[in-house]
């Protein structure tokens, strides 16, 4: 809910000819200091700043619209820079109407979703380009146990790709709407892993939004994951079958709930295009609403499974080298849009430098810094900068990546249990789980690894992820 103070209200502040402010009424203080400033101190707010600079270069009075993120808000209204005189200083007194304040939100369902789409594709060992009628069109392997599977494939082209694996858990065959098919998981010939699989749509007529189609798709990215939570070679602890320990939601609930919700999403979407014709706006927002609740629902779920993997006893990961620069510049790609659209720069380890190489699971050491840096740009102030960098420290025997934002950082007391599960630091309502850096923190534990906080009580959070050192490399 968005905080309206009246609109009779003005806070007031003073900069002088070098655009430091010198005084300011106690709501532009705050925003003053949360942005990292001082008072006196140069003007912090990069958004005020860039138009008290204009005022007093050009000597115009301005006035205009504002926002800027104070570390855990957004702070907006109408901002009037007056210049002053020579006389009087050579400054700018600051005023700004109609302050306003409302909680800063965290990425939408689509915007998770999409995210979600980029790792898989990253992950994915088998990718099959797909026409509209889920025919295959050509197969890239790279897994050495999916030889069979691919000339299989390439032996009966124009085949539906079902016909040539073993779903799980679906007694019915094709025609099946892809979305009941996205997330499946499978067997294939040839290879003794289990397999998830997931149909990204490619194309429509309508347009894509978020990385989910509005529309009937042109064709399909279809993509094969062999998922480690379903691997035996893992032990039965990711199975669910530990004395002690149901695997509730990632072995009943989940499958169970997937198909349902998926028909739910397709529904929806079908009904927001418009497809089954024509329908008043308001009908096909409320169609849209339902579709990004269901895709919500959905990555819920996904959290609350993950939670259960990282909670069994005798959970592992696997064990293979892992190029920390090139999963920071892997996981900064797929959250750039985002960055982006916050004026955030992301500045990246070099590229090609593989000098920091550790042991851990890849696809493991990517979730965990996703989170973190999707974290880092959430709480940075817009117009500022996420750092990420790899770092080696052989006598340690440790090789380290590390996430620097310019937000308000993570108060001592915060960093006492910020690592808790469904810890959200006093966000209530921003629809988060609360669960994102507790699981990632307990996946670096099982990578042997550890997840801290480099400077609790200091300006700009640093998120810090050591793993073992890859003696091999």
């Amino acid at each position: 809910m968005i905080e309206r103070q009246p609109s009779s209200l003005v806070t007031r502040g003073l900069t002088d000819d070098q655009d430091r402010l010198l005084m300011a009424d106690d709501p532009l203080a705050e925003l003053q200091e949360r942005c990292g400033g001082t008072l006196p101190g140069t003007l912090a707010v990069p958004e005020l700043l860039e138009l008290v600079q204009h005022g007093r270069r050009m000597g115009l009075r301005i006035a205009r619209e504002f926002s800027a993120f104070d570390g855990r808000d957004f702070i907006s209204g109408l901002a009037r820079i007056h210049p002053l005189s020579d006389n009087d200083g050579g400054g700018c007194e600051v005023l700004v109407e109609n302050w306003q304040r409302r909680p800063a939100p965290e990425p939408s369902s689509r915007e998770v979703a999409h995210r979600l789409d980029a790792i898989d594709r990253v992950v994915a060992e088998i990718v099959i380009r797909l026409d509209d009628a889920q025919r295959t069109q050509v197969i890239g392997a790279m897994a050495e146990d999916a030889i069979a599977f691919q000339r299989n494939i390439e032996g009966a082209p124009g085949s539906v790709w079902t016909d040539h694996v073993t779903l799980d858990g679906m007694a019915h065959r094709q025609p099946l709407h892809w979305r009941l098919l996205d997330g499946a998981n499978c067997k294939i010939e040839g290879s003794d892993r289990k397999w998830r699989v997931r149909l990204l749509p490619i194309g429509n007529g309508t347009g894509v939004v978020g990385g989910v189609a509005s529309g009937e798709p042109r064709g399909f990215e279809l993509l094969f994951i062999a998922d480690s939570t379903l691997d035996d070679s893992l032990g039965e602890a990711q199975t669910g079958n530990v004395k002690g320990h149901t695997n509730l939601v990632g072995g009943s609930l989940t499958p169970v709930l997937r198909q349902p919700i998926a028909r739910i999403i397709a529904n929806a979407e079908t009904i927001r295009a418009r497809l089954a014709g024509p329908l008043r706006a308001e009908y096909s927002e409320y169609a849209g609403n339902i579709a990004s609740a269901g895709q919500h629902l959905t990555a819920l779920l996904d959290d609350l499974a993950d939670l259960e993997v990282v909670e069994a006893a005798g959970f592992s990961t696997a064990r293979e080298p892992v190029d920390l620069s090139d999963a920071a510049r892997r996981a900064a790609g797929i959250l750039g849009v985002r960055a982006r659209a916050r004026n955030i720069e992301l500045v990246l380890p070099i590229a090609g430098d593989t000098s920091h190489m550790a042991t851990g699971e890849f696809r493991r050491v990517l979730q965990i810094l996703i989170n973190l840096i999707g974290n880092a740009i959430a709480y940075s102030p817009e117009g500022s900068e996420v750092t990420i960098r790899a770092e080696t420290f052989a006598d340690e025997g440790l090789a380290c990546v590390t996430v620097h934002d310019e937000g308000p950082g993570v108060g001592e007391d915060q960093a006492r249990h910020i690592f808790n599960k469904f810890e959200r630091l006093g966000r209530e309502n921003d629809g988060g789980s609360g669960l994102g850096l507790y699981i990632s923190h307990r996946l670096a534990e099982a990578m042997d690894g550890m997840l801290d906080i480099a400077n609790p009580g200091e300006q700009g959070a640093t998120f810090r992820l050591r793993l073992p050192l890859d003696t091999q490399a």
